[in-house]
């Protein structure tokens, strides 16, 4: 009798190489053996050994967030595919692409109490683009076309619209090869994939959003987390309709001579947020990570949402417009019909930036010890161009989106999709495969969360690591103020990082210079930057508090 289950492995690893597939996540496991062993046999593909399944996921994850493309994501069946979970929310929720391959028993060793068996049909839920289970693989007439098919529509399905996880359950009877001739299963000619799919942009007429533009001067261009637009075509926009740019510093358009990044302070100015509250808003990404300003551009404001996947981006109810295209190609052709008109909002608007910046920097730079705001300000001016940072949920993206100067060159990333801290130390690992240079700003908390994540990491990477000894963001929030603050919220661990991150294979140091980010490494580095949880509340509201100052004046 022929191999079919090692015939049906390798094809699968073709088609998804003809699919543009490059890297692969495995945890070990003997039921996933024949794809592990067709992964790691495939010499077109790099394989990754990640043993906790959870930030094996995760891994996996950062790959698809850095390149776009689905990483292949495999392990045994029963609770190690429970363990993928986390990551597949994150994945739906953040259109991130990922192939998640969980190995299954048969369906006669199932509910009969066979081991490491459990229902995997539907693991995941809603939170997959696509589901299939094609059974143990068999020598069928025909078997070989429907296995690449599947394989091909996997990828497809991975890509979108809109992007996101898709879920294999394979289950094996055999789980090494029997030394039999393979079950035939030929691929296209000239390496082609078995169903090729063109994705074409998805394009909306210009002439009634550039109506509405001309019809409202005093207008915002807000760009959230996931925006995916050039920045230059957002500056060219902002020029022609006189609209100043609430980035968002996720949005990727924090750049430029048009962006405002300063709208968390301004906006907590009474005055001028009541001045300056726009006629119309068009926004790119998802909400702005600030409540603040989430807050003010309320439905009284009319609200148009871009959107390429018609996603409702809209948790406060406020957009009275949405338009399913690719934002970046609307934008430019609107502003190809704009006129570049002279705009006394804009420049009020970039004056009140450029007063903030001017006292936010100087709270910065004259604190007595390191803080929140501070350290991310430094960290995403201090990296090169071409670098990528990825920070975590919680306070470090919030002192980012509060602190960070507008600047070009950078990549910012970030789990935003579920806005959890878990696997974030896998996910910056999984963007640093392509070798650039990665950084990766986080929490303690976040950072002990997946400190599995760095065994056997083979890639290099930076971590900074705010180490305020539990959960800062906390003391910005009520429960600050409760008797079981400290047990409940506050959760100090009292952990000496350093040693940890250490223990785990990292070059680890305690220190107060960043300077250092420049330095090129060979693996994995983390720099603990000490901070005062009490002070540094005290330091961001001394940030509000010079900038009200300065705009009363």
């Amino acid at each position: 009798m022929r191999d079919a289950t090692t015939a049906f492995a390798i094809a699968l690893v073709d088609e998804w190489v003809r699919a543009g597939v490059t890297d692969a996540v495995v945890s070990p496991g003997s039921r996933s053996a024949p794809l592990a062993l067709a992964l790691s046999r495939d010499a077109r593909i790099r394989v990754h050994v990640v043993l906790d399944e959870r930030s094996a996921a995760f891994r996996a994850l950062g790959i698809g967030l850095g390149t776009g493309r689905p990483a292949v994501l495999c392990c045994t069946s029963g609770t190690a595919a429970v363990n993928f979970h986390p990551a597949v929310v994150e994945a739906h929720h953040a259109r991130v692409p990922l192939l998640v391959c969980t190995a299954d028993r048969p369906p006669e060793l199932r509910d009969t109490g066979a081991g490491q068996t459990i229902d995997q049909t539907h693991l995941y839920g809603t939170s997959v683009r696509w589901f299939v289970d094609p059974g143990p693989p068999t020598d069928e007439p025909g078997a070989g076309a429907v296995w690449r098919a599947i394989a091909s529509r996997a990828v497809a399905e991975t890509l979108g619209s809109p992007k996101g996880p898709v879920h294999l359950n394979l289950p094996f009877r055999v789980l090494l090869p029997t030394g039999a001739p393979l079950v035939d299963a030929p691929g296209r000619a000239d390496g082609r994939p078995w169903t090729a799919t063109v994705a074409a942009p998805r394009i909306a007429d210009p002439h009634a959003p550039a109506e509405l533009v001309r019809a409202y001067p005093r207008g915002l261009l807000v760009a959230g987390w996931g925006a995916h637009v050039d920045p230059i075509v957002v500056d060219r926009f902002a020029a022609a309709s006189g609209w100043p740019v609430l980035a968002d510093a996720l949005s990727g358009v924090r750049t430029g001579a048009h962006a405002i990044s300063t709208y968390e302070a301004l906006l907590r100015v009474p005055e001028f947020a009541d001045e300056h509250r726009p006629d119309l808003v068009v926004r790119i990404g998802a909400p702005l990570t600030s409540k603040v300003a989430n807050a003010w551009l309320d439905a009284g404001i009319p609200q148009v949402l871009i959107d390429p996947d018609g996603v409702w981006l809209d948790p406060n109810r406020s957009a009275s417009e949405r338009i399913v295209a690719d934002a970046e190609p609307l934008l430019s052709a609107v502003t190809a019909l704009l006129d570049s008109p002279a705009s006394d909002w804009s420049t009020a608007w970039l004056a009140a930036e450029q007063q903030a910046r001017t006292a936010i920097d100087r709270v910065l730079d004259t604190a007595p010890e390191p803080f929140e705001g501070a350290v991310a300000r430094d960290v995403a001016g201090a990296l090169p161009d071409g670098a990528t940072l990825v920070v975590a949920s919680s306070l470090p993206v919030r002192a980012l989106e509060w602190c960070m100067a507008p600047r070009s060159g950078l990549r910012v990333l970030a789990n935003r999709g579920a806005n959890g801290i878990d696997g974030f130390v896998s996910t910056v690992l999984g963007v640093a495969n392509d070798g650039g240079p990665t950084v990766g700003l986080c929490g303690d908390l976040c950072f002990l969360h997946d400190i599995n994540g760095l065994l056997g990491a083979d890639v290099s990477a930076t971590f900074v690591v705010v180490d305020n000894d539990g959960g800062g963001i906390f003391s910005f929030l009520p429960q600050h103020g409760l008797a079981e603050f400290e047990e409940l919220f506050g959760t100090p661990h009292g952990l000496d990082l350093v040693a940890v991150a250490r223990a785990h294979g990292a070059q680890a140091e305690r220190t107060t210079d960043l300077s250092t980010l420049h330095d090129s490494h060979e693996g994995v580095r983390v720099l603990v930057v000490p901070v005062d949880r009490e002070k540094s509340v005290a330091h961001h509201r001394t940030l509000w508090s010079a900038v009200t100052t300065g705009m009363r004046r």
